[in-house]
C-alpha cells in the first residue's frame, strides 16, 4: 500500500506544485484514512484498496490544485501540513 500512497503523492504534487512531496504524501494518507473511516462509519462494507485508491485519485484530479487552501480554513490540520 505504501507504493500506492507514493504514486498518489507524486500525482498530487503534479497537480499542486505549491506543496512538497512530504506534504503530498501526508495529504494522501489523510484523504485515504478519511474515506475509509467515513465509509465504515456509514455502515458500508469494505470495498478494498482499489476502491479507496479510485476515490482518492478522483479527489486529487478534482481538488488537488486547491488542497493547500484547505489548511487556511481548517487549522486542525495545520501542524500536519506546515512547511518547514
Amino acid at each position: 500500500m505504501q507504493e500506492t500512497h507514493e504514486k498518489l503523492a507524486r500525482m498530487l504534487q503534479e497537480k499542486n506544485s505549491g506543496i512538497t512531496y512530504e506534504q503530498a504524501l501526508t495529504w494522501v494518507e489523510l484523504l485515504w484514512g478519511d474515506f475509509e473511516s467515513t465509509y465504515a462509519k456509514a455502515g458500508h462494507e469494505y470495498m478494498g484498496i482499489e476502491m479507496t485508491e479510485k476515490v482518492v485519485r478522483q479527489w486529487i484530479d478534482n481538488y488537488g490544485g486547491q488542497l493547500h487552501e484547505f489548511v487556511g480554513r481548517n487549522p486542525k490540520y495545520k501542524h500536519l501540513l506546515a512547511q518547514d
